[in-house]
């Protein structure tokens, strides 16, 4: 095997690495929300306000250098915060409470089907692999969640709006950041899109309400363990293995994420699983072992004038 085919066989595995922990903690996250009444935004406050400080801390110790940013490059910093961390995770959360958990997965996860679409915009070839590859991801993906329930009748279309709005930033967040890192190292982009996203939040709920809530020792361990398992950890892996591979195929294998939480949710909590689900599983598990043994796309070569 070639050091370019190493370096990306450790891609895939740090993506994969990342959605399984996006995945299991996914799971104590709903636990914290139903048995212990903490708002989901509080939790995505918090865990980008810890990790922050945990990687910020680290950085100064280890990697100063890592902390210099141009000064031309804060706008991406703060885009790249705010239209993909902040709106990622904001989005995500209204949109379950609003249509429900399964159709919010679902709806995120077209990000792949529009990395695809915008690599073919811009002179990418589209194979058959790939075809079926996307086709697998989202029917998988709509099988894994079609059964956990939706909530419809509340849905207004500013509500559909968000939801769809959180595929488009999805997208973005993967294609902004593989461009981003062709000047940055994978932890001075996480420090500072955290820092920029968990700002955004702390204006819209301030931290010292969160701490008149008065939660006690064990939940905010719980919110430490959220903070390094959920967004620390994984983030950071899915940045070194975006640096590795192409967008498109970090998005795909991405649609894990789904599998793993379902399955996490069934071992858990005791949320059992339909044949359609396992059926839906098996689909996406497909079409992460298609985009990680040649699914990506090929640039059409240029010709020149």
């Amino acid at each position: 095997m070639t050091q370019s085919a190493t370096d990306h066989a450790r891609g895939r595995l740090m993506v994969f690495g990342a959605t399984i922990l996006w995945g299991t903690s996914a799971t104590l996250a709903r636990f914290m929300f139903r048995e212990r009444d903490v708002p989901p935004l509080t939790i995505v406050e918090l865990r980008l306000l810890i990790s922050t400080v945990i990687l910020g801390l680290w950085m100064a110790w280890r990697r100063p250098q890592s902390l210099n940013v141009e000064r031309r490059d804060w706008g991406a910093f703060v885009i790249l915060g705010i239209l993909g961390v902040a709106a990622i995770q904001g989005g995500y959360y209204h949109s379950i409470s609003v249509l429900g958990v399964g159709l919010a997965i679902l709806i995120q996860y077209l990000a792949p089907s529009l990395i695809v679409l915008w690599e073919l915009m811009h002179g990418a070839k589209l194979g058959g692999r790939v075809a079926t590859t996307l086709i697998a991801a989202i029917v998988g993906t709509a099988l894994l969640v079609g059964n956990n329930g939706t909530q419809l009748d509340r849905a207004r279309p500013i509500d559909w709006a968000i939801s769809f709005s959180t595929a488009f930033t999805f997208a973005f967040y993967i294609v902004y950041s593989k461009q981003t890192l062709a000047r940055y190292a994978p932890e001075t982009i996480l420090f500072y899109t955290f820092l920029v996203a968990g700002v955004a939040w702390a204006i819209v709920t301030p931290p010292w309400k969160i701490v008149q809530a008065g939660y006690d020792a064990s939940i905010w361990g719980v919110f430490f363990i959220l903070a390094v398992t959920s967004a620390l950890v994984p983030f950071a892996l899915f940045y070194a293995g975006l640096r590795r591979m192409p967008a498109a195929e970090a998005g795909i294998l991405a649609t894990l994420e789904p599998v793993v939480a379902v399955i996490a949710a069934w071992i858990a909590l005791g949320e059992g699983l339909g044949l359609l689900q396992w059926l839906g599983a098996l689909l996406v598990l497909m079409a992460a072992a298609l985009a990680s043994y040649g699914a990506g796309l090929t640039r059409r070569p240029r010709v020149a004038p």
